[in-house]
């Protein structure tokens, strides 16, 4: 496009411009020197529509920043929403990760344990009153009794399910238990995740031992774990008894190592329905 051709375009809009601009001075003139209606409303509809469109044209920059005003706001908006939902979201996913491993973590206990889930059907929380430690004589006394209907024979473990003891009698308000350090301890075992099967001895010491394996190939070592078999029917199968030390030793919960343990009552007689 050439300077002349340029000029006369800008000129045709200034004149434009200032045409549409005289528009509504004729108007407000026309209103206070001479109201003649019929000529005040035949240019209402010109005067008006030019009047807003110069309107518009004038107020589109504030109209303009207006709205970009506008439009930043909401994004800050949408970003602190984001923000806030992608927090929630990380954290609802922590916590299904948390979930996830915790019965993971249960399962594989279970499977390492070979636990038989034989829940009792009474459970007897009581008090150690008295730990009777003398010439290989391990027992101790807890405050409830036949009252509680404690009966010898009941397995009684720690408040985390580890065995400590078996009821060898009961009074009336408390009963007294042997030890599985006791020597006249001989509890029936099972190695977990295994068919190996053996006895546990107590022998006065702090430290029970492992008499045999049903499996003469079987090579006991530290850390493996010990639990319940049922063998003997005295007492239910899948209770922790303890871990080896070495080959021979098993590490068990000693009643100086806690104050408080439950009862278990298995419903062999069905009196507990």
């Amino acid at each position: 496009m050439n300077q002349t051709k340029l000029s006369s375009r800008i000129y045709q809009i200034v004149k434009a411009a200032a045409a549409a601009a005289v528009l509504p001075v004729m108007f407000i003139y026309v209103m206070v020197a001479k109201p003649d209606y019929h000529i005040m409303n035949a240019m209402s509809h010109v005067v008006v529509p030019v009047a807003t469109w110069i309107g518009d044209i004038v107020t589109w920059p504030i109209r303009a920043v207006g709205g970009a005003i506008v439009g930043v706001g909401e994004i800050s908006n949408l970003k602190a929403e984001n923000e806030e939902l992608r927090v929630r979201l990380d954290e609802a996913l922590a916590n299904k990760d948390a979930y996830e491993i915790a019965i993971k973590e249960n399962q594989k206990l279970a499977r390492e344990l070979g636990v038989v889930r034989a829940r009792p059907q009474k459970v007897t929380v009581a008090d150690i009153t008295l730990d009777n430690s003398a010439m290989g004589n391990n027992t101790f006394l807890i405050n409830r009794g036949a009252n509680d209907d404690i009966e010898p024979s009941m397995a009684v473990v720690s408040m985390d399910n580890r065995l400590v003891g078996v009821v060898i009698d009961a009074a009336p308000n408390f009963a007294r238990v042997r030890s599985l350090t006791d020597a006249d301890t001989n509890i029936a075992v099972r190695v977990v995740g295994s068919e190996v099967y053996g006895f546990m001895r107590g022998d006065g010491s702090a430290r029970p031992n492992m008499g045999f394996f049903s499996d003469q190939e079987f090579q006991p070592a530290k850390g493996i774990k010990l639990v319940t078999s049922n063998i003997s029917g005295v007492l239910p199968e899948g209770l922790l008894v303890g871990e080896m030390a070495d080959d021979t030793d098993v590490n068990v919960l000693r009643p100086n190592d806690i104050t408080r343990v439950m009862v278990l009552h298995f419903d062999t007689d069905g009196k507990y329905k």
